[in-house]
């Protein structure tokens, strides 16, 4: 199997959640939103270890920007969208890039760049190949380190994102579920 842009669509689509959420999501109002995360690159890999799209898929990740950056405001888009999805019976979690900088210090002991929008959000999960997202508006599959990681099963630490003590436990979670990921030693082939 080659993993096109077309082809990584359907995989996901394959899972009925993330048909649904998708056809959702516009309702929601929110600027620049993307479903992302693993609920997109995961339906990758149970389409290759021959298991359901949605098998292993602990919650659905969706980013937008809005430049109000208070709680309230992030809050009330959350509640939102708990009414919006509260049927499928699935943790949808919704988060506001452009507020990320202001929570992630205090949460994770590190600081954080201010982003300028959803798709940096997406340009700094610690594993490179799992940097893809749909863009809701247009339907546009956006990957930054392109697909070809996913499609062969390679972990490998993001540079814009490089924190090996983050990265190490996320990939060996990922490699404990699908045997076959190989994790690939920064400034080495796969």
């Amino acid at each position: 199997m080659t993993l096109t842009v077309d082809t990584l669509r359907q995989l996901a689509m394959a899972n009925p959640t993330n048909a649904e959420i998708t056809a959702r999501l516009p309702a929601l109002g929110v600027e620049q939103c993307l479903l992302t995360a693993g609920c997109l690159f995961q339906a990758v890999w149970n389409h290759q270890a021959n298991l359901p799209a949605a098998q292993g898929v602990k919650d659905y990740d969706v980013f937008y920007f809005d430049e109000d950056v208070s709680y309230e405001a992030e809050d009330e888009v959350i509640r939102r969208a708990q009414a919006l999805f509260q049927d499928l019976g699935v943790n949808v979690e919704v988060k506001n890039q452009a507020r990320v900088h202001l929570w992630y210090p205090q949460r994770f002991g590190r600081p954080y760049p201010q982003l300028h929008s959803a798709r940096q959000g997406v340009d700094r999960y610690l594993v490179a190949g799992t940097c893809i997202a749909l863009e809701i508006a247009s339907g546009e599959v956006y990957a930054p380190y392109g697909l070809e990681d996913v499609e062969q099963g390679v972990l490998r630490i993001n540079p814009l994102h490089a924190e090996p003590a983050l990265f190490y436990p996320k990939a060996k979670s990922y490699q404990a579920r699908w045997p076959w990921l190989k994790i690939v030693e920064p400034g080495s082939a796969p």
